[in-house]
């Protein structure tokens, strides 16, 4: 796992593909993109065991399109730190409240500002969306969490990396 700090970017519900992917390609784009946040891969197999518990809906043709690309995201950094079940109670949550691009975006925006603040890249955290409700204090605190893992495991890599170049240190000739 390898945090790439300057590129902690999620791409917004528009920058996903506009077109269909075939499972391979979805799951390439996806550990693509969570590769820079360290997170763990999906693999084909993840993604069809979502799609049969109802995670994410069936592809149309054997392609996914921009909705079950952004469940994907979600349920890929979550997962980390909520259970199947909570997730499913979010994504229900959601359904009720808002639309699923006006989730997502809020998601990614969410998630990239409580990452910069925990990396210290910015001081403070900002306000993200305008609504104070309910729905939004659960999903900040499963983003601080999930953010929180995220810094955890590029920390726990960095004390390894510098272990192991202690270690190659040692063990050089002069």
């Amino acid at each position: 796992m390898s945090v790439d700090i300057c590129g902690l970017h999620m791409p917004r519900y528009q920058e996903l593909p506009d077109m269909g992917l075939y499972l391979d390609q979805v799951v390439r784009y996806v550990n693509g993109v969570l590769e820079t946040f360290g997170c763990q891969k999906i693999t084909a197999s993840m993604v069809s065991n979502y799609v049969k518990k109802g995670y994410i809906a069936s592809p149309v043709k054997k392609q996914y399109y921009a909705e079950q690309i952004a469940y994907l995201f979600f349920l890929s950094v979550a997962k980390n730190v909520l259970s199947m079940e909570n997730i499913s109670r979010l994504f229900a949550m959601q359904k009720r409240t808002y639309e699923t691009q006006v989730a997502y975006d809020y998601f990614c925006q969410e998630l990239e500002n409580m990452l910069q603040h925990i990396f210290g890249l910015k001081d403070s955290l900002e306000e993200v969306g305008s609504a104070a409700s309910e729905e939004k204090k659960i999903l900040r605190c499963a983003i601080t969490a999930m953010s929180h893992i995220i810094y955890l495991g590029y920390c726990f890599d960095m004390m390894g990396e510098d272990r192991e170049e202690t270690a190659e240190g040692l063990q050089s000739p002069p």
